[in-house]
């Protein structure tokens, strides 16, 4: 990793995606001394010190060195933190994780510069197991799309999509996904709790069983749907459950919540956007 990836790495912003990105990048041999991280927070500076990481409060100073420049702070500041760097770049490739930005946003508060690429990870990044959609400006060219294949890989699949209105599709899916399984989770080990089971033994068996499960789908050569028909028996108890699952029309209304995290993610953006353009 070190050598594919010889490049000066910072980061606006030192957050929890943040440090997951630059965990897994250490994790897959990139020196320290080729990341910095630009944060207010003291709080934020001492954890990253720890890890012998440079770190600063000034984000001008952080991007002179830089090859690559990683945006990682909150939609709410984006403003704030970008418009200082109009015509400060000097042709680095910007990353941005901020939800809910648009590249045509970024580029006019970087007073028109073009060479983004725009993500959407999710929180699995923080155990190397994240699922990142991105979308490239077209004025960023293969290798940049490599390098940023490079970067966030470090912390696991990758997926560029064709057009960046599917970045809202993707913040349905994957970004909010994990609270969808989560949520799944929680009812499972409740439903084991009604039935007898202590907490302990009911969340053991539920994290395991989904573990599993993940673990089946993503290593078999068959379909979600084949594998949950392999182990629904006629007659037997999955198929009791899964006949329950469609009275209650489960997967119409998963559909539904998905539809309506997109067009939330939709609706932020637009709200971004108007927040920054209002005088």
């Amino acid at each position: 990793m070190a050598k594919s990836l010889d490049r000066n790495i910072t980061f606006i912003g030192g957050g929890n995606m943040a440090q997951a990105l630059i965990g897994g990048l250490l994790a897959r041999g990139l020196p320290t001394t080729r990341i910095t991280v630009s944060d207010p927070v003291p709080q934020i500076q001492d954890i990253l010190k720890q890890q012998d990481i440079n770190v600063g409060d000034d984000n001008l100073t952080a991007i002179q060195h830089a090859d690559v420049i990683v945006l990682a702070v909150k939609p709410q500041v984006l403003a704030q933190v970008l418009k200082p760097l109009a015509g400060q770049l000097k042709n680095q490739l910007v990353i941005s994780i901020v939800a809910g930005a648009p590249i045509h946003l970024i580029s006019q508060l970087l007073g028109g510069y073009a060479r983004i690429v725009r993500v959407m990870p999710n929180t699995p990044a923080l155990v190397q197991c994240g699922a990142h959609g991105m979308y490239a400006a077209e004025s960023v060219n293969e290798e940049d799309r490599e390098l940023t294949v490079k970067i966030l890989s470090a912390t696991g699949l990758t997926i560029w999509v064709d057009q960046e209105k599917k970045i809202d599709a993707v913040t349905a899916l994957s970004g909010s996904g994990p609270a969808y399984f989560f949520y799944l989770m929680e009812a499972m080990i409740q439903a084991g709790k009604n039935l007898g089971l202590d907490e302990k033994t009911a969340s053991a068996l539920t994290l395991q069983t989904a573990l599993g499960a993940a673990q089946m789908a993503i290593t078999s050569e068959h379909t979600p749907a084949q594998l949950r028909r392999n182990v629904t028996s006629p007659h037997g108890t999955t198929e009791a459950a899964i006949e329950t699952f469609d009275s209650f029309q489960v997967s119409q209304h998963i559909q539904a919540a998905l539809a309506a995290a997109e067009k939330r993610s939709q609706s932020l953006a637009q709200e971004l956007a108007e927040r920054i353009n209002t005088p």
